[in-house]
């Protein structure tokens, strides 16, 4: 295609997008209690166990503007099956057909890491996160916690908690790029660990299980890495270049 019908099928898919995402945020937002009923679920638990606490609103505004972030992060993970399916269509035309089959597993295996961050997050960093915090520091006191900071707060550790799961796939990326192998990932996994383990005490609490309930999942996703590229892409490239 020309450059002019290559900027045409760019304005069709920018437009397909924007469309897909306005009407997911619409469907969110519509199920906004729904959805920040679930988020704060995690923080409720916790609050009925210390015996006190309450999650309160602070300016007149707040649930609106909640809601309306709520949405915008609920939107952007729920409908990403269908716009990242229109960003593969205006992609696939550019790709080898070599090259198709190479991608594709990616994007599978990315949706799945996505979710099982997601799941990650919810079920076990927010519950013990939360009991943590709660615990921590002076006793005998009642928390007010505001709700347009606390669910901001959620929906944007679970995107990123999903972002992070991504980890596997981009050893795996990396290593059909020729960037890295089994060998260098080996010889730089004792700097990898320590790496998690900073990233692991700035993210969490100051909780030495609740750092260890992430930096042993960082840890995992490193060797599962490690595994896919030793038992995927080595076996691959040395099939191509054979």
């Amino acid at each position: 295609m020309s450059l002019v019908e290559h900027l045409e099928e760019l304005r069709k898919t920018m437009i397909s997008v924007a469309i897909i995402l306005t009407v997911s945020f619409f469907l969110c937002y519509s199920q906004g209690d729904l959805i920040s009923e679930f988020l704060l679920s995690p923080l409720r638990s916790v609050l009925k166990q210390s015996h006190g606490g309450q999650v309160v609103y602070l300016g007149l505004l707040d649930k609106v503007l909640s809601q309306l972030q709520v949405a915008f992060w609920s939107s952007i993970i729920i409908s990403s099956p269908f716009w990242f399916y229109h960003v593969w269509k205006f992609i696939k035309p550019g790709l080898f057909e070599h090259e198709i089959r190479a991608v594709r597993p990616f994007l599978v295996v990315g949706f799945f890491l996505f979710v099982i961050g997601v799941c990650f997050g919810y079920f076990l960093v927010f519950p013990y996160g939360f009991q943590a915090l709660m615990g921590y520091g002076v006793g005998d006191v009642s928390a007010q916690i505001s709700l347009k900071e606390y669910l901001v707060l959620a929906s944007k550790i679970l995107v990123f908690l999903g972002l992070l799961f991504q980890l596997p796939n981009v050893l795996l990326i990396l290593g059909f790029m020729g960037l890295v192998t089994k060998y260098s990932l080996r010889e730089k996994r004792r700097y990898l660990y320590v790496f998690f383990a900073i990233a692991a005490a700035v993210l969490t609490p100051p909780d030495v299980f609740t750092m260890m309930a992430l930096w042993v999942p960082l840890v995992m996703l490193f060797e599962v890495g490690i595994l896919g590229v030793a038992f995927i892409v080595h076996p691959y490239l040395h099939r191509r270049h054979a």
